[in-house]
């Protein structure tokens, strides 16, 4: 596969900045609310385990065809309606997305993800993110997304209607199989 690694994504409010373990610390605090984790489990990770966890994201699958791309969604806009240019962005950071790029029969796939911490959620942070997200992987060949959404996640599902996947029938850990194939024409384009 040809190498592929995360980028800056500017959307109209957000920058999507490539994973960095410096982002740890300010991630804890986003992702620190208990009731982020009714769908998929788990408790709030420390500090030091996202740092953990952060370095192993950075190092990359042992899989050689298959590549992660982890960002950081930052909000983009000042108070007063400025901008801040995404080389020099200094937050908030307001939750992530990922994608997981592989190899699929005549392109690539990818499974991708998000989350955006409870005071950021119902301001339409994570579909204008996962639009980005979509768009850019889009711009690197991929031809097929899939997300797993827990079945009663009607946020998550919202988002991942907005980019255009369907769901399949298929289930996987109890979360419903999502799928977009670019010989589908998304209902709203990313």
């Amino acid at each position: 596969m040809t190498s592929i690694s995360a980028a800056v994504i500017d959307t109209e409010r957000l920058a999507l900045l490539p994973l960095r373990i410096a982002h740890a610390e300010e991630m804890a605090a986003v992702l620190a609310d208990p009731a982020l984790y009714a769908y998929t489990g788990g408790t709030p990770p420390t500090v030091e385990e996202l740092r953990s966890r952060y370095a192993r994201q950075l190092a990359g699958s042992p899989d050689p065809e298959v590549v992660w791309c982890n960002w950081v969604i930052g909000i983009r806009e000042e108070p007063h309606g400025g901008r801040r240019p995404a080389e020099s962005f200094a937050g908030p950071l307001a939750g992530y997305v990922q994608a997981t790029i592989g190899p699929d029969g005549d392109g690539r796939s990818a499974e991708i993800a998000w989350v955006v911490g409870t005071d950021r959620q119902g301001r339409g942070i994570a579909t204008e993110a996962a639009r980005g997200l979509v768009r850019w992987l889009r711009e690197q060949g991929v031809r097929t997304l899939v997300a797993h959404i827990h079945p009663d996640h009607g946020a998550s599902a919202a988002v991942t209607k907005a980019l255009g996947l369907a769901p399949t029938g298929e289930r996987h850990d109890g979360e419903v199989r999502w799928r977009w194939t670019a010989d589908q024409r998304p209902a709203v384009g990313p």
